[in-house]
């Protein structure tokens, strides 16, 4: 670039990144993703470090935060909250180490290692050990008064629990919302036709800045505590032990924090939370590492933003732009539909995205998402990617002018009008001669937990239908080999797979084939208890909504359901056909169950030998007990196999009993811990 055109790069960086850094900080309503606003700042301090002349104070790379919000009080604080620098890649991270170690003149030192919470930047002044204070980051000097809203957050000590509190201690940590509590509160939004929250970090920020605490309080927020600020009277020597000191004080920190001896250690720590990034409560996009000795820190020092003691190691970001090619809807094996984006592939957490959900007919017009908008698409882990929105700043004036997206009143497949159901947030397709009904109903009655048929996938399926072999589920076993083998792609060892599949499936017990019928409410924990009480299909013919309902575990809302099927007299045509070709209709649950951990909850992480993850989840509830993702002290044993998450760790804090294979076996035979 000449120097002209540097200059001006160099200003729209920073005019780019102070707008971004408003939205993200005081709005908490980003328009790009975090790695995109990364990306942006580390071409700015490029540019800054080749031309040291164009270099400034006000520059954002010498800046924390972004400007605080009027509408609360100032508060300054007692010691800067500065930002930290950021490593991509191992080689980074060992340039760190290095400088740290040249810093240090080579003397022995350790590295704490934190998930990096993805969470809001909260100061808290505990004096006398009494919690008098909340302060957000801010700019990084000065901050927002949200005391009254943090005081009703659950799980922050308005007191500290020890029995001589120093004069003065400042925690530093992240509110966050737990993942699973998000995302039932998200239920809940989208149940009362109120828009998704786009993603924790934002949705705590705003609920932190609420102007009615109350507000605050009704947001399961939380804290993880990871950082010290302004002391009095503490006495401590290392970030591990004033860590220590909070848990003793009764202050949330992680449990996954550990402390090791060399850069080595520091990088086995990043991999294996990369790959377990969901195993925690929180969402979490990094690792920070930081110089444990707080003399050595000192001794480290900092720039005007960022401490040389600490780093970030940031992890691929989940969430990415790309451009929504279009809108389209599809129709599910219960009639529900469900409205999808068709994206330009993009990259996101490791994989490329090119369809991602909308949820539903509210959420698409509560996002008001359309095509030919740039759009945030998010995906974290496993999860179905989701568009978070639209980035209104840049959408082009055609799409404007379009106006929003209106969602078809007949279904796509059959033509038949949609309806939408009093009481449900989904429009359905009620049409039960749906193709794609049918279609989606097939390829769930041959699934893993419902009839289990190897040979029969959805691509499979899709061709019996568009063959004509097959119009509902009991013609699978009515099929003709000849005419199976004739279908174009399917030579000898295909067609014998399949037919001795659905063979095999005749055997499955009445439980698998309730799965497989694709009744509402009913799935296979479901199926397997009103199996287990009723005992076959006759007698779950015959039985009314009081008896079903009766049964522990089903309720009112499933019985309802089962007895309206049912009833149904096509449903009822289809259970006899299905009797007729020789399926199973009695179970064998009840001889091979056992109440011996009757009222116990488990939880389950890792891999084991012997069991996938459904297996043993099942064995539990064979035995009477349950199964939940999270740990509390209510939890009768943590099960954990290799390559555990912070599930272990968080058992062995609140003295969980911890069970590996041979111990879970013996709790499955006896009931009793070993």
């Amino acid at each position: 670039m000449t120097d002209r055109e540097t200059r001006d790069r160099v200003a729209e960086l920073r005019e780019t990144l102070a707008y971004h850094r408003y939205r993200y900080y005081v709005l908490s309503d980003p328009q790009i993703p975090d790695a995109e606003f990364d990306a942006l700042m580390r071409e700015l301090e490029g540019l800054e470090a080749e031309h040291p002349e164009l270099d400034h104070p006000d520059s954002p790379t010498h800046q924390v935060g972004a400007p605080i919000d009027s509408a609360f009080g100032e508060v300054a604080h007692r010691l800067p909250m500065q930002s930290l620098d950021n490593a991509f890649d191992r080689e980074e991270l060992q340039a760190w180490a290095d400088r740290v170690a040249r810093g240090l003149e080579g003397g022995d030192h350790r590295f704490t290692c934190e998930l990096k919470v993805d969470g809001v930047a909260i100061s808290l002044i505990y004096e006398n050990g009494f919690l008098t204070q909340a302060i957000t980051r801010g700019d990084g000097t000065t901050g927002e008064d949200v005391t009254a809203n943090v005081r009703t957050i659950e799980g922050i000590p308005r007191l500290l629990a020890i029995d001589d509190p120093p004069a003065l201690v400042e925690v530093r940590g992240e509110i966050h919302y737990p993942v699973e509590k998000f995302e039932a509160m998200n239920a809940a939004r989208e149940a009362a036709g109120e828009a998704r929250f786009a993603n924790p970090r934002n949705a705590a920020s705003g609920a932190l800045r609420q102007k009615d605490p109350e507000v605050t309080r009704t947001r399961p927020l939380a804290l993880v505590a990871h950082g010290m600020g302004a002391t009095d009277g503490l006495d401590v020597e290392s970030h591990s032990g004033f860590l220590a000191f909070l848990r003793d004080a009764g202050v949330p920190t992680a449990p996954e924090t550990r402390t090791v001896d060399d850069i080595g250690a520091v990088w086995a720590f990043v991999e294996h939370w990369e790959t377990h990034r969901h195993d925690p409560t929180y969402e979490l996009d990094g690792v920070v590492v930081k110089v444990d000795r707080l003399d050595q820190q000192r001794q480290l020092g900092s720039t005007s933003r960022a401490p040389r003691w600490a780093i970030a190691f940031k992890y691929p970001p989940e969430e990415q732009r790309t451009r929504l090619v279009d809108i389209e809807v599809n129709v599910g094996r219960t009639g529900r539909t469900t409205p999808y984006a068709v994206l330009e592939p993009v990259l996101v957490a490791g994989s490329t995205v090119t369809y991602a959900t909308l949820h539903n007919q509210d959420q698409a017009r509560l996002k008001d998402v359309r095509p030919g908008d740039m759009v945030i698409v998010r995906k974290a882990g496993d999860v179905i990617p989701e568009v978070v929105g639209p980035v209104l700043s840049e959408r082009p004036e055609d799409v404007e002018a379009a106006g929003p997206w209106q969602f078809p009143t007949t279904c796509p497949f059959c033509g038949e009008p949609l309806q939408r159901l009093e009481g449900e947030a989904d429009t359905y397709c009620v049409n039960v001669d749906c193709p794609n009904r049918i279609l989606e109903t097939l390829d769930h009655f041959a699934s893993r937990k419902a009839m289990d048929i190897e040979g029969l996938g959805y691509e499979t399926a899709k061709a019996l239908l568009e063959a004509g072999l097959v119009s509902d589920l009991a013609d699978l076993y009515l099929l003709d080999r000849d005419a199976v083998f004739a279908l174009e792609g399917f030579g000898d060892k295909k067609t014998d797979l399949l037919l001795d599949g659905i063979q095999k499936s005749r055997t499955q017990p009445i439980e698998r084939l309730l799965t497989g019928l694709n009744i509402r409410h009913i799935g296979p924990n479901v199926a397997k208890l009103i199996a287990r009480s009723l005992g076959d299909l006759q007698a779950m013919r015959d039985a009314d909504v009081e008896r079903i309902a009766a049964i522990d575990g089903v309720g009112t809302v499933i019985a309802d359901s089962l007895v309206t099927w049912m009833g149904n007299d096509r449903n009822a045509a289809l259970l006899d056909k299905l009797v007729a070709a020789g399926v199973r209709t009695d179970t064998e649950v009840t001889a091979t169950t056992s109440d011996v951990l009757a009222g116990r909850t488990l939880v389950i992480t890792g891999t084991l030998a012997g069991y996938s993850r459904d297996e043993a989840k099942q064995a539990v509830l064979d035995a009477g007990g349950k199964v939940t993702g999270s740990v509390s002290g209510k939890t009768f044993a943590v099960v954990v196999g290799d390559s555990p998450g912070s599930k272990a760790a968080k058992a062995e804090d609140l003295g969980v009993p911890i069970l590996d294979e041979a111990g879970f076996e013996q709790l499955l035979a006896t009931g009793e811990l070993p």
